[in-house]
């Protein structure tokens, strides 16, 4: 009896999930930084998807599918705690099944992460640590506070700063708190008393 319901699942897993495979691959390829993960990650997503369907069989095995490895790339990125700008770019079209993605959107995608990458370079060196260690490390401003010997109002003022002088120079908007930054002309600003 057991051996029948293990051919049942595995003939469902060829039929409603190996139909999938090429259009998996190139959704890992795209959401991924590590191109040299993608086998491992396709391989624990089946993993996954076996496992959840023992308990019960999905309705919809694509979304199912694609659903898995969405979690499964959120659930490394924060193990990992590595977080590349090109992946939390697109976080939220892990939610769209999509098979392609156009070479203009991927072209584009890549000139912004250089231009971000830039600008994030010219920030003033304070702002940028602040904002590194909140957005890319993870941590809460009283640790931010504890690891540079600062205030806690003095990170936060960093990072409202930070931010505000990048979507300043990324989308031209720009709180009263925000000198402007380019690429072409940046004078880091001296940081004030206490900082």
């Amino acid at each position: 009896m057991v051996q029948a319901v293990q051919e049942t699942l595995e003939d469902w897993f060829r039929r409603e999930i190996l139909i999938h495979e090429a259009a998996l691959v190139r959704f890992l390829a795209r959401n991924w930084f590590n191109q040299n993960d993608v086998q491992d990650i396709r391989h624990d997503i089946y993993v996954r998807v076996l496992e959840g369907a023992e308990r019960k069989l999905p309705h919809s095995p694509r979304a199912f599918l694609f659903g898995v490895a969405r979690h499964l790339l959120i659930d490394r990125v924060r193990r990992e705690r590595i977080v590349a700008i090109d992946l939390l770019e697109d976080v939220d079209s892990l939610n769209v099944l999509i098979d392609e993605v156009s070479p203009e959107r991927r072209a584009t995608g890549r000139e912004q992460v250089q231009r971000l990458s830039r600008l994030f370079d010219r920030l003033p060196p304070r702002c940028r640590e602040v904002v590194w260690m909140k957005r890319v490390e993870g941590l809460s401003q009283k640790q931010i506070a504890e690891r540079l010997g600062i205030a806690e109002a003095t990170v936060e003022r960093h990072l409202v700063r930070g931010i505000a002088l990048l979507a300043n120079a990324l989308h031209g908007t720009a709180p009263s708190c925000a000198k402007r930054i380019d690429e072409e002309s940046v004078r880091p600003v001296e940081p004030q008393h206490g900082e």
